[in-house]
This record gives structure tokens, C-alpha cells and sequence, in this order.
């Protein structure tokens, strides 16, 4: 092993630190799920070189699928691409890729983070709405971070799970990973947490913030919250010299947000529940913004499939199957949310690794005038909850998250396929509108969401984003 440098050592007596205080932060149930990711021969993690503007970013990295590559666009199956295969053989033509078969498999593989967000897919399992549709399931799997799951998902170990609504954007037409949204898995249901320091989005200057994933409504939210307190975001090593009006942001993954806070690594982050819960409960921080109070019912994780999957006219029925028994968890967990948070929690079904008074606080408490930061929900008169379950992909939700990422936010790795990507076309193309379009018109409940209009038509909305 090679001798450490100094900046090296440095890192890692921080990172010990900052493990002492993870540790006595969390019980041994809640610790399992801290760690400082992949690390080489010296311990150090394999990111330590951290990402600045314009350095390659290994978090955002995921090889195209070499069965679909760039061809599955909307209403095409794999079929119809082996078909035309087929049909160019003996032509002379060459340079497409060789079409391997993968085997569809009818039972639902469902992998997940152990946040609120992937709460309908874990119920969905749980209280046999799969089966009821005659669709068998496993017990889902939990994976602690984004990365990780993008690559689980990626390599077909699992068939149906929850992303960041950006992240399929980034992965279909940046990675051309043939991947396809079919609903939400819920809106709202994210905060902003700070330590004592923070009173304001102004006090951010010259600070430290941590997003889940660049491509996550996090990163957008937040740094439009910033930008809007004069604040300007920037992405730089994270002992580098910042202005007084600049924030660093960096990637954490959420089971790493509370204890980075507590041990003071990072000012603030922004991330899903029950991550917010945890840090006000066991790491000193408050809520400074909701941000179902800036974006009024805003998605955050989305439903997501392999294309081949909801694309295929033979798998149409099962595929039909799968989001009735989504919507059903919704509508369930929405009137039941203290049982289901029970359920969930570690003194449950363990689906989370977090005690159910946690698991309570992210799914119940939205207190209008919240007990540590009254600017915490400004906008009392939309009537919004800490979190909700609302499964419609509203268009225009998808076409503002694509603009804000042409536009305003800032990432790190190659963003250039951002250049050229139409709003209008990843609206038709990314998501599949079928499925849970029929589930909902079929369970009229819905409608009661205080984020869906309450005119003729529910299916289409103005979104509301006010800072």
C-alpha cells in the first residue's frame, strides 16, 4: 500500500469522525445502512477525488442495455425490433447490435430505498394486491443508495421499482437504456433539513449541501431556492474555497444525510422521507422548507419498467395488473397511513430499518404552523400533506422537471444530450400512460388528492412552483 498524502490522512481521520458520530447517532439497526460506499486499497472511497464542474461524474454511469440499445421508442416492442431484424437479414446491411432474448418473467422483482417514496410498491407486496390481480411477487429487496439501484435495475435483477422522475430522463436518453415511466409513486413527500445555522435559504453562502442524486427533483428544487435567496450554486471539491454567496453542492446517499449533519460535514441536505424525520429526530435538524410548499404536489419518484415489459402487447394484461395493485396501495395507504407506517417500520414488516414514531412523523406530521421554522409551509391554503399518493404522470410535470434541466440546474458528467432533448418529445416518449390511466378511471378515489384539479378534467394541470 502506498503511503497516504496528507490530504488523504485528512480524509480519513474525517471519515472516522464522522463513522464515531453515525454510530452514536444511530442504533445498530439503523447503523447497517451507513457506510461510505466503495473504497480502494488504502480505504479511501473510490469518489474521493470529489466532483467539480465538469469532471466525469461515476455516480451518473450506466451501460445501455445491448438487447434494446437506442431503438425501443414508444409503442414499439422488442418483438417488432427482432421482427424488423429479421426482416434485414440477407440485405447486406450491418452495425446493429446482435438481439439477444431475455425470458419475461411474470413475477414482480421490485427493488427499493428505504424512503417514504416506494411506500405503494412495498404495500402493493405486503397486502397481496399483486395477488389479487393474479401477479405473483417476492419480498422486495432494499438497496441503500441510487446508484447501486439504477445498476440493479439496469442489469434486469428487478422488474419493477421507484426512481427519481429525472433519473429515467438521464438514463434513456443520455444512456439509451430503454427504460419507461408508467405512473408516480407518490407526490411531495421531500424537505429541506438544516442545522442551527441556518435560518434562512441566504445563510447557505459559503456553505455545504447535499442532494441524493443530481438528476432528483432535490437538486432542482433546492438550487432554484437558492438561486431565488441570491445564492449560487456550484459543485466543487468539498474543502475548496467558496464565495460568500456560493453553495457547494455533493451527492450523498439519504442513509448518509443525518449522520453527515450531526457530525457537521454538510449545512443542510435535502432528500425523501423518513430522512427528514431522522434528522430532526436524532440529528439536531429542523425543516427549513417543504417542498411540496415550492412545487404544489410535485412528483419525486416515479414508478418505472423495462420497456419490453409494458411495451408488448402479450405482457399488456399483466402490465394492467401490476399498476391496479399500485393504485390500490395508494388509495390504501393514504386513508390508512399510521397503520402503514407501522407496517413498514422496523417494529413491523421491516421493510424500513427505522422506528415506527419515524416512519409516523414522515407520513403524518405537516403542522401548518411547524414547531421550529414557521417558514417551513407558507402556502397553507393548498392544502397539501407532509407526503401523498397520487399516481397520474401529469405532462406538464414532466415537461417543466426537462426544462429546469436544459436550463437552470447544474450537474456534474456529461450533460450535453440535454442540448437537444424537446420537452415535448420526452413527454410522449418517456412515459407509458395506458396502464395507469385505466387503474385510475377505475378507482374514482383518486380525484380526492388536494394535488390533482378538482374541474372535468383531472388528467391535465397548470403546475404551481412558487418559491
Amino acid at each position: 500500500m502506498s503511503k497516504l498524502t496528507k490530504e488523504e490522512a485528512k480524509f480519513l481521520a474525517a471519515r472516522a469522525q464522522s463513522t464515531a458520530i453515525s454510530q452514536e447517532l444511530l442504533d445498530p439497526e439503523e447503523a447497517q445502512f451507513i457506510d461510505g460506499g466503495p473504497i480502494d486499497e488504502k480505504g479511501l472511497p473510490l469518489d474521493a477525488k470529489k466532483f467539480g464542474d465538469g469532471i466525469d461524474d461515476p455516480y451518473l454511469k450506466t451501460n445501455p442495455d445491448p438487447l434494446f440499445g437506442g431503438f425501443m421508442g414508444t409503442g414499439v416492442s422488442r418483438r417488432s425490433v427482432l421482427q424488423a431484424g429479421a426482416a434485414l437479414a440477407g440485405t447486406g446491411l450491418t452495425g446493429l447490435p446482435a438481439f439477444g432474448k431475455k425470458k419475461f418473467d411474470p413475477v414482480i422483482n421490485i427493488c427499493y430505498i428505504p424512503i417514504t417514496d416506494a411506500a405503494a410498491l412495498l404495500v402493493a407486496h405486503e397486502l397481496g394486491f399483486f395477488k389479487e390481480e393474479g401477479i405473483d411477487s417476492k419480498r422486495p429487496t432494499l438497496i441503500r443508495g441510487w446508484s447501486p439501484l439504477v445498476e440493479a435495475f439496469s442489469a434486469h435483477r428487478f422488474n419493477l421499482t421507484h426512481m427519481l422522475i429525472p433519473i429515467p430522463i438521464w438514463m434513456r436518453y443520455n444512456n439509451k437504456y430503454p427504460v419507461k415511466v408508467t405512473a408516480w409513486d407518490h407526490s411531495n413527500g421531500s424537505a429541506i433539513v438544516v442545522n442551527e445555522d441556518i435560518k434562512t435559504p441566504a445563510d447557505f453562502g459559503g456553505k455545504q449541501f447535499a442532494v441524493p442524486y443530481w438528476y432528483s427533483i432535490h437538486n432542482i428544487v433546492s438550487q432554484k431556492i437558492m438561486k431565488a435567496a441570491g445564492i449560487k450554486s456550484v459543485i466543487r471539491p468539498q474543502d475548496a474555497a467558496l464565495a460568500p454567496n456560493e453553495c457547494n453542492f455533493q451527492v450523498l446517499a439519504p442513509p448518509d444525510m443525518p449522520p453527515a449533519l450531526a457530525a457537521k460535514k454538510i449545512d443542510g441536505y435535502c432528500v425523501a422521507e423518513p430522512f427528514n424525520a431522522l434528522g430532526e429526530i436524532k440529528a439536531g435538524g429542523k425543516v427549513l422548507r417543504f417542498t411540496g410548499d415550492v412545487w404544489k404536489g410535485h412528483p419525486c419518484c416515479v414508478v418505472v419498467m423495462h420497456e419490453d415489459d409494458c411495451m408488448d402487447p402479450e405482457h399488456a394484461a399483466w402490465a394492467q395488473g401490476v399498476h391496479n395493485a399500485i393504485v390500490k396501495a395508494q388509495l390504501y395507504t393514504g386513508a390508512n397511513r399510521k397503520e402503514m407506517a407501522q407496517m413498514l417500520s422496523r417494529e413491523g414488516k421491516k421493510y424500513y430499518p427505522f422506528p415506527s414514531k419515524v416512519v409516523e412523523r414522515a407520513m403524518l406530521f405537516y403542522d401548518p404552523a411547524y414547531y421550529n421554522n414557521p417558514a417551513a409551509i407558507r402556502h397553507t391554503e393548498w392544502g397539501q400533506n407532509r407526503i401523498d399518493f397520487q399516481a397520474w404522470p401529469y405532462p406538464s410535470a414532466t415537461r417543466l422537471v426537462v426544462n429546469e434541466l436544459k436550463n437552470e440546474t447544474i450537474v456534474t458528467g456529461d450533460s450535453t444530450f440535454l442540448d437537444t432533448l424537446d420537452p415535448e418529445f420526452v413527454v410522449n416518449d418517456l412515459v407509458q400512460y395506458d396502464y395507469i390511466r385505466n387503474s385510475l378511471m377505475a378507482n374514482p378515489a383518486w380525484r380526492n388528492d388536494p394535488s390533482v384539479p378538482k374541474g372535468d378534467n383531472p388528467f391535465e394541470r397548470e403546475e404551481v412552483l412558487v418559491i
